[in-house]
Order: C-alpha cells, then sequence, then structure tokens
C-alpha cells in the first residue's frame, strides 16, 4: 500500500513547536522591550519579567518630546532614503545588461558582485574612513554615509534583480522595438513598471540596513549629525540607570524600519519570488 505525501502545512506537532520557537526568539526580545518601556524602573528591578502594572506613559512622552530623538530620526530618514535611492537607480541599470544583453564577460561581471556579498563591510571600515574624510571631504555628512551604505548595498540589489529581470518575456521588447521603441525608451516604460515587485524588495533591503547601521555613522558621524543606533548608544550611556527610558527610546527607534517591512512584506515575498522563478 503506498502512502500519500502530506503536505508541509499539515505537519506533526513538533513542525509547529519549532515554528512556534522561531517566533519567540525573534519577537521575544521585541516585546519585552516594547512592554518594559510601559513600566518604572522599580517594577522592573522587582519583577523582570513581569507586565505593567500599572502602566507607564511617561517613558514613551519623554522620548517622543526630546529633540535629540527627532534629530537623530531625520539623520536616519534622509541617509536611508538617499542610500536605498542610490542602491535601487545604480542596481537596476547594472542588473538590466546582467539580464537582457549578451556580451563577453557577462557571467565574470556578474560573479564579481556575487562575490561582493561575501566582503563583509567592517573589512573596508579604515579605508573608507581615509576615503571619505580626505579624498571626498564628506565626512560628517548625510552623502558621506549614505554613499558607502549604497556601494555595499549594490551585490544583493544586482543578484536579486538580475533573474528578476531574464524572465521578463522577450517577446516584450520585441514588440517594442517594432513600435519605434529605443532602447532607453524599453527601460524606462517598459522593463522598469514590471520590475516594480522586485525594486521595491531592494529598496526596503537597502532602506532597513541602512536605518540599522552602526559602524559607518560612529566612525564618520559627530554631534546633530549622528542617526537613531548611535543615539540608542549614547542615551543607554547618558541614562544609564534609567532602563525603562532606555528600553522606550530603543523601542521607538525600531518602529520606522518595522513599519516599512511590515506594510510591504507582501511585495517582498512577490519580488524574492519572481527573482527564484527567473
Amino acid at each position: 500500500m503506498i502512502r500519500r505525501a502530506r503536505p508541509f502545512g499539515s505537519g506533526g506537532l513538533l513542525v509547529y513547536l519549532l515554528a512556534l520557537t522561531a517566533v519567540i526568539i525573534t519577537l521575544g526580545p521585541v516585546v519585552y522591550g516594547a512592554l518594559g518601556g510601559f513600566r518604572s524602573n522599580e517594577q522592573l528591578a522587582r519583577d523582570p519579567s513581569g507586565l505593567p502594572d500599572p502602566w507607564v506613559f511617561s517613558n514613551y512622552t519623554a522620548v517622543l518630546t526630546n529633540e535629540a530623538f527627532w534629530r537623530y530620526a531625520l539623520n536616519s530618514s534622509i541617509i536611508a532614503v538617499i542610500t536605498t535611492v542610490v542602491a535601487v537607480m545604480f542596481g537596476v541599470m547594472a542588473a538590466y545588461p546582467l539580464a537582457r544583453y549578451q556580451f563577453s564577460g557577462r557571467e565574470p561581471l556578474f560573479m564579481v558582485f556575487v562575490l561582493g556579498l561575501l566582503f563583509p563591510a567592517a573589512v573596508a571600515i579604515i579605508p573608507l574612513f581615509i576615503l571619505v574624510t580626505r579624498d571626498l571631504h564628506l565626512a560628517n555628512s548625510w552623502w558621506g554615509v549614505a554613499l558607502p551604505q549604497a556601494a555595499f548595498a549594490l551585490p544583493i540589489t544586482v543578484v536579486i534583480l538580475r533573474p528578476f529581470l531574464m524572465a521578463i518575456p522577450k517577446e516584450l521588447e520585441e514588440a517594442a522595438l517594432i513600435d519605434g521603441a529605443s532602447r532607453i525608451g524599453i527601460f524606462w516604460r517598459l522593463v522598469l513598471p514590471l520590475s516594480v515587485p522586485a525594486l521595491v524588495t531592494v529598496g526596503v533591503l537597502a532602506f532597513v540596513a541602512s536605518w540599522n547601521a552602526y559602524l559607518l555613522p560612529l566612525l564618520l558621524l559627530q554631534d546633530d549629525m549622528r542617526t537613531l543606533p548611535l543615539g540608542v548608544a549614547d542615551y543607554s550611556s547618558e541614562h544609564s540607570s534609567d532602563t525603562a527610558g532606555v528600553l522606550a527610546f530603543t523601542t521607538l527607534a525600531m518602529i520606522p524600519a518595522l513599519i516599512l517591512f511590515l506594510a510591504m512584506q507582501k511585495r517582498i515575498v512577490s519580488g524574492l519570488q519572481g527573482a527564484v522563478k527567473g
């Protein structure tokens, strides 16, 4: 008698336990930090794992009325937007010829971007610091942080976009050429609109990576130009005895990237699926 294989969705208890464990490990610290911001320091000292009783809102209001928090948030937002725009713009322009054109050295050139995934930013941090500060004179500026971050986002951008662009039917390009469209016109009017799911995917990944970046902003930014991750570190040092306030500050610093990721999760999955199919 041949037994039919059960689909993954109807897995046994072990599968659900593993999934629940993964969810707890992932969301546990986030939930603890968010709830900890609604507690007083006395509550945290008395019962670190308990729920707020009573709920304390002053920690969050103190952060939201802190001018430094909004200054950090503005810097992080501008740097993340610049990084995302530059990475997506140059990434799609690099991925398009690698996906649609046949030329000598195409695959070795693509392998350069693949190998870029294996190159950690920490290795190049000192040369980058010298290049940005001494040669480009962009120290303590938004562009000085955004441009290197966009450069390190290019490999994953090209790797995701290339198979997606390869999956676009060639008949569409041929029909556009017959109608008199130029190569540039095909790129702007045909390829880019069809690539929106993939562009959103790489854009969100670049934005979140820039928002959470710490090492490069730490070396290049000072005083009023510092970003939220640096602001969290500064706030933790200045208010080391105010654990509840630090948890509130950290939670609010995570919210923008978290909201963006949750709002775009369907488009991200769609873009990754298209890249895999391609």
